[in-house]
């Protein structure tokens, strides 16, 4: 933007001093002019010709059905094997007394952190034990306790490879990208295929979800061990096996842990989706059944149990991640003990069925909902309307879409986009005139998309767009990566689809920025508001993404509102955090600077900090990004439609093709945002000599 106004200043010559940004948005703008001017003459320009697309579903289709059938026989067997596997820790869990293992939970709580931890353990177990869904609850406990093992193992042995073979490190760096952005349903398909129908899929597939963070963190550990341990570890003559697993590993072990905290919580959070394809009675299973049967006290029931086993999951490995501490063995002994002295007391004569003191509550709750909604239904439909009619659906499909008789009052006609455009052009020259050029030529572009309608957009445009982007973030060679990558979005024949799902995340990864944007910038200023809104992030991270679904259901119904609504309560937290860390992280000296010169506390939070934080700002919306892409084939369960739902219809039906295809084009849509967004950040770092 300086550049910009320091080239419309110099008269003289300012063609040849505009910026890299004004030059790429005015290319934008030109082709969307004349993509909008050729439209009548030229359709194929507007829509991409499904004769043009290639037959990619089908191609990989083929292939991956030949090579399935070649891993068929034996992961059959692999499958056979874990099965007995999740059987048997199926049968000791469900086997244990509940007293007992209340007990462990609360004992172990306590030797990890003392008091806090281990009331926190008792009284979520407790409450899992009331909700009436123990049985439940164990066969979930099974699943994790099956597939974390595995993840960690994968994830660790990657990480190692990674870290030992440092040519390799991008190609896994990549493949874990991939793995994170690929919609976990886009890879169910094959894996029903190679497994069959059961439990084995829903563990294997959490496996998959949990690795990757478990590998990222052991290579950071690994490569944040200091040379000069490293240099010990070889001048005392170990071996390299010694020197890795003796000095290097035990050195990491913090961040290392880390890694555990977030395998753990990535396989809890597909608890849900295993169940969907596994046909477990587990908790996730009873989610999604109570969801579906509309009995909305069972369903949040059930849901705060997975939110209670997420709570306690996370709180328990972070304290053994970030601290050393650990408090007496024999106290968290005594307290297990009295769990087994209560199980042999209680020995057939209070089974978890009978203690579930909280089921006259799911139907006092489900009453009391229904009662409530029925009663605001109108005021809950007028909401839902009201964003789509005069939010949503604009964005979607454009104004001269939108703007009907029967929900604006009026038509759109030609003439209002002439004049809807033409007042956005006399905005965007005053600011040009004003020296901000490039802010002037992207408020036209956005005016022009406004009345378009973002899955109305001609091909070519957002080809370019995408391109100037990558251009002005990073260069010719980031520009050709993401439009290469979005070439092929356009030729796999969903380019329609993928439109849809670039809406709806935009729409949300907007709401999240400026909402998340605003609460972190307030946290930022007040620790008061700080101290609020922290447990508030804290709980949402916490949640297993499915879970999300269950509250905007209960008020909204299905609908692509409470789809944006989940995905918004998911994404906004890494904007909050970023917004705040970045703004509270500025230099001291600084801030010294600029209240010398006078400066209000205004002028400080204005012109010092959001310039200092906005690298910072950057990686949270980034993260925001990819949150909301991870969300968006979740969200389609609640009737939205684009990419998310040919991933849905592909499960049910079975096709390889469809299904890898369409989750490659979302991770593609995530892959394309998440690197324009780092080339931005490590930009703005560069400007900052960070």
């Amino acid at each position: 933007m300086s550049a910009a106004g320091e080239g419309a200043r110099a008269v003289p010559g300012v063609t040849a001093r505009l910026s890299r940004g004004t030059w790429a948005a005015l290319v934008v703008l030109l082709t969307g002019a004349l993509c909008m001017a050729l439209a009548g003459n030229l359709p194929w320009l507007v829509k991409f010709p499904e004769a043009w697309a290639l037959p990619m579903t089908q191609w990989v289709g083929q292939g991956m059905e030949w090579l399935l059938g070649l891993m068929k026989p034996a992961m059959r067997l692999v499958s056979a094997g874990l099965g007995v596997v999740m059987a048997a820790v199926n049968w000791l869990f469900n086997a244990l007394p509940w007293p007992v293992l209340i007990g462990l939970v609360t004992g172990f709580g306590w030797w990890a952190g003392g008091l806090r931890l281990a009331a926190l353990g008792g009284i979520g177990m407790s409450l899992v034990l009331a909700s009436g869904y123990w049985t439940e609850s164990m066969n979930t406990l099974s699943l994790v306790a099956v597939s974390v093992p595995l993840a960690l193992i994968a994830g660790g042995a990657v990480g190692i490879l990674a870290y030992e073979f440092p040519r390799i490190k991008g190609l896994v760096q990549g493949i874990m990208d991939v793995m994170q952005t690929v919609p976990t349903f886009a890879y169910l398909t094959p894996l029903l295929l190679l497994f069959g129908f059961g439990p084995v899929v829903g563990l294997i597939a959490s496996a998959i979800y949990a690795a990757p963070p478990m590998a990222r963190n052991v290579l950071l550990g690994l490569e944040r061990v200091e040379s000069d341990i490293k240099e010990a570890a070889i001048m005392s003559g170990g071996t390299r096996l010694q020197q890795l697993f003796l000095i290097e590993i035990p050195a990491a072990k913090t961040q290392i842990m880390v890694g555990v905290n977030q395998c753990l919580m990535a396989a809890l959070s597909m608890v849900i989706i295993a169940a969907v394809i596994g046909g477990f009675e587990d908790i996730g299973w009873e989610v999604l059944l109570t969801m579906r049967k509309a009995q909305l006290g069972p369903s949040l029931l059930a849901g705060m149990v997975i939110v209670v086993f997420a709570v306690i999951i996370d709180r328990m490995s972070l304290h053994l991640a970030m601290t050393r501490e650990r408090h007496d063995l024999r106290i968290a002994g005594a307290i297990a003990g009295v769990g087994v002295v209560v199980a042999v007391l209680l020995w057939g004569r209070a089974a978890p069925g009978e203690v579930a003191v909280m089921e006259p509550a799911k139907q006092w709750l489900d009453t009391t909902l229904s009662r409530v909604l029925t009663r605001n239904a109108g005021t809950l439909d007028a909401i839902k309307n009201g964003a789509m009619f005069y939010g949503l659906l604009p964005v979607r499909i454009g104004l001269d879409g939108a703007v009907l008789p029967f929900t604006w009052g009026f038509q759109w006609t030609a003439a209002m986009s002439a004049w809807f455009l033409g007042t956005a052009a006399l905005a965007g020259l005053a600011l040009g005139l004003t020296g901000r050029i490039t802010a002037g030529l992207v408020l036209l572009i956005l005016a022009g998309v406004l009345e378009t309608g973002v899955s109305e957009l001609p091909w070519p445009f957002l080809l370019v767009a995408v391109a100037a982007i990558g251009w002005t973030a990073g260069g010719w060679r980031l520009a050709a990566l993401t439009t290469g990558l979005m070439v092929l979005v356009l030729f796999s024949g969903l380019w329609q689809k993928a439109l849809l799902s670039l809406y709806l995340a935009g729409v949300s990864v907007f709401a999240c920025a400026v909402m998340g944007g605003l609460i972190g910038l307030a946290s930022a200023a007040s620790p008061m508001v700080w101290r609020a809104v922290r447990p508030i992030c804290d709980m949402l991270q916490t949640i297993p993404l499915f879970v999300f679904l269950i509250p905007v259901l209960m008020f909204f119904q299905i609908g692509e509102f409470s789809a944006f609504l989940a995905i918004c309560m998911y994404a906004i937290v890494p904007m909050i955090r970023y917004t705040r860390q970045g703004l509270v992280s500025t230099p001291d000296e600084l801030i010294e600077a600029a209240i010398s010169s006078g400066a209000t506390s205004w002028q400080v939070m204005r012109e010092v900090r959001a310039p200092y934080a906005a690298p910072t700002i950057l990686l949270g919306l980034n993260q925001t990004i990819l949150y909301a892409f991870a969300m968006l084939v979740i969200a389609a369960l609640v009737g939205t439609t684009g990419l998310g739902q040919s991933i849905f219809l592909a499960l049910g039906q079975a096709d390889v093709g469809l299904g890898i295809v369409s989750g490659a084009a979302m991770a593609i849509l995530a892959l394309v945002a998440d690197r324009l967004v780092q080339g931005f950040a490590t930009k703005r770092r560069a400007a900052l000599g960070l």
